[in-house]
């Protein structure tokens, strides 16, 4: 939650910024958190942070190849104190994830007030924004991030065919026809850079939902087709995840797939589906499997014990993970991870 000082601050900052550079998520989160901004002034460029959580000094071409007056850094967890001092630009950095001792940067994170606040870079992007015809966008936002915003009550009433009652955030995104959009702006973040980019670029210029889900206009049609292409690779893999589902505790799904990444969007919707259960999607992928975990309760300790020997990497929030395991250590570490979880 941004104080009305900070909301001020950063709205001068966006209005009179001439080129600003905006780094942001590949998620929706981090997306709508840039549409959010960027709609306030209509300047600049962005670079979506795809290869990892960080900002670090390999981004540094950007700020060169660009020139930017100012830089906002959205819903990315990391950013490099090297990176900082050597772009020497005004910084500002809106994030919700475990906060970070940075100087030289104006740095927004809702747990510096209390840890256990949770929200959305793209709620925050909203309060700056504040236009009313872009409430969507933060919705989309918030939602896909487990977020159900006090502004709900809104969206409904503008909304109701996309939301019909205020609900529970896991019906919120899956039962009602909400669920069709918080999956497009999901989908259409992956597949080629040149691609994605092309799609948040005519995000920029959509002026309601309808124009994507009633393809009411040219870019309306194009957003909506390229989400039905992608659609048709998730929906088999959905299925054939369920069918994973039996007794046991562990529902892992295995599957490998060279263009598009689905582990986050399979582990969430099994999540939600099977909430008793222990969730483990795995994409077999040059050599290595690259986790989404999820679970009622915490699996975060467990996950740090397996991987303990391991060939691997990973980390996250307390019911929420991510890893990434060399193919050749994939069986001793879920034979780690059953085990610390039974532990």
């Amino acid at each position: 939650m941004l104080t009305p000082a900070q909301i001020q601050l950063l709205r001068e900052e966006l209005e009179t910024a001439k080129n600003p550079l905006f780094f942001h998520d590949d998620d929706p989160d981090g997306v709508c958190a840039f549409l959010l901004l960027y709609r306030l002034n209509r300047e600049g460029h962005n670079v979506i942070v795809k290869s990892g959580p960080k900002i670090d000094l390999s981004f540094l071409r950007k700020v060169e190849e660009y020139h930017p007056d100012k830089i906002f850094i959205l819903d990315v967890p990391i950013v490099e104190q090297d990176f900082i001092d050597q772009a020497k630009r005004p910084m500002f950095w809106i994030d919700h994830h475990q906060p970070l001792q940075r100087t030289n940067i104006r740095y927004f994170n809702p747990r510096l007030i209390r840890q256990d606040l949770y929200l959305p870079s793209s709620y925050m992007a909203y309060e700056v924004n504040n236009n009313p015809d872009d409430l969507w966008i933060a919705v989309v936002g918030c939602l896909y991030d487990w977020h159900l915003p006090e502004f709900i009550d809104e969206f409904i009433q503008k909304y109701p065919d996309l939301l019909s009652k205020k609900t529970t955030i896991g019906d919120a995104v899956y039962k009602q026809p909400m669920k069709v959009l918080i999956r497009l702006f999901s989908f259409l973040m992956k597949g080629k850079t040149s691609d994605v980019q092309k799609s948040i670029k005519i995000l920029t210029r959509i002026k309601s939902p309808y124009e994507i889900l009633r393809q009411e206009s040219p870019a309306g049609r194009f957003l909506y087709a390229r989400f039905e292409k992608i659609n048709q690779k998730y929906d088999p893999l959905l299925k054939a995840a369920k069918k994973k589902a039996g007794r046991e505790k562990i529902l892992l799904f295995e599957y490998t797939e060279q263009q598009w990444s689905f582990t986050t969007d399979l582990a969430n919707e099994l999540a939600y589906l099977y909430p008793k259960k222990v969730i483990i999607i795995a994409r077999k992928k040059s050599g290595e499997m690259k986790c989404s975990l999820r679970g009622a309760t915490p699996i975060l300790p467990a996950l740090e014990k397996a991987l303990v020997g391991i060939q691997g990497y990973g980390g996250g929030h307390d019911v929420a993970c991510g890893a990434v395991i060399k193919e050749e250590d994939w069986k001793q570490f879920l034979e780690n991870f059953e085990g610390e979880l039974h532990a």
